[in-house]
């Protein structure tokens, strides 16, 4: 979907909310509340009247447009743009591209975000499993060594990628043995996955419980099938996205950032990921 297609396809604010009662109740609507078919349409308000707990409910009510003042176009657009957008979207440009404000624009970007939120699954095959640190540059210039990565006040992030298949990451505080054996158990099929990590030290416990191969980064970046080169290109690209689109983010909502990037990496192959996200937005799935 581009935004040419939402223009085409949802020209008005009829056709949107027909379009997300289509996708939320196959055109049957029901009560949120008491989950009753029985009700009355109120057609200028784009509403329904529960006749049976006396209620009046819309299909955006408990959905990522709950109570929204836009048009479900924008919000239409709003997915669009994020969706297509291989590095995302700031909140000042998706606010120039929508004619809104900036405060209503990440609004909208982090209601959207927390809809890209996928359920765990467990990895399998060649697992790949790498650390990145991620926070702002120091000044040049001011005397001081500066360290990278480990040993750093940067936020650390772990992550996860299934050659061929899903990624997942998050930001962990404390990336020692304990914790990463813990995230390891978590989210990878030990039965079924082969684990490649680098040299650190923090996975010295995943050779107890799992098929753990090393790749030694001081002598070679890829030796056959070991290597860490797939979660290493998704780190570039979250990198990419975070210094060239939002410039910086608070520790407080990185997450939604990079479940973000975890979304349309995972979801890259589906030819209708507009109808997907919908879904998501509306809690069918």
């Amino acid at each position: 979907m581009d935004i040419v297609s939402i223009y085409k396809h949802f020209p008005s604010q009829n056709d949107c909310i027909e379009y997300l009662e289509q996708v939320r109740w196959n055109h049957n609507p029901q009560c949120p509340c008491c989950k009753s078919h029985n009700q009355t349409p109120m057609p200028n308000e784009h509403r329904y009247h529960c006749n049976n707990c006396n209620t009046s409910y819309s299909v955006t009510v408990g959905t990522i447009f709950h109570k929204t003042k836009l048009d479900l176009q924008k919000w239409f657009l709003a997915i669009t743009l994020i969706l297509n957008a291989k590095k995302g979207v700031s909140a000042r440009q998706l606010s120039r591209d929508l004619e809104v404000n900036k405060n209503t624009a990440w609004y909208m970007g982090m209601r959207i975000r927390h809809a890209m939120i996928e359920e765990k699954e467990l990895l399998n095959g060649f697992v790949e499993i790498d650390e990145t640190y991620i926070g702002g540059k120091p000044r040049k210039g001011d005397g001081k060594e500066h360290k990278r990565g480990r040993g750093t006040d940067k936020t650390p992030v772990v992550g996860m990628a299934e050659r061929g298949g899903k990624v997942f990451a998050k930001v962990h505080k404390k990336l020692d043995s304990k914790n990463l054996a813990h995230l390891v158990r978590e989210h990878v099929n030990i039965r079924n996955a082969t684990i490649v990590t680098d040299e650190y030290s923090g996975y010295v416990r995943l050779k107890l419980f799992s098929n753990h191969m090393v790749i030694n980064h001081q002598k070679s970046y890829a030796e056959g099938e070991i290597h860490t080169n797939t979660i290493e290109g998704f780190w570039a690209l979250l990198k990419r996205g975070i210094v060239g689109q939002y410039h910086k983010v608070s520790v407080r909502y990185l997450n939604r950032y990079i479940c973000e990037f975890c979304y349309r990496y995972n979801n890259r192959k589906i030819e209708d990921l507009f109808g997907v996200t919908i879904q998501k937005a509306v809690g069918i799935i």
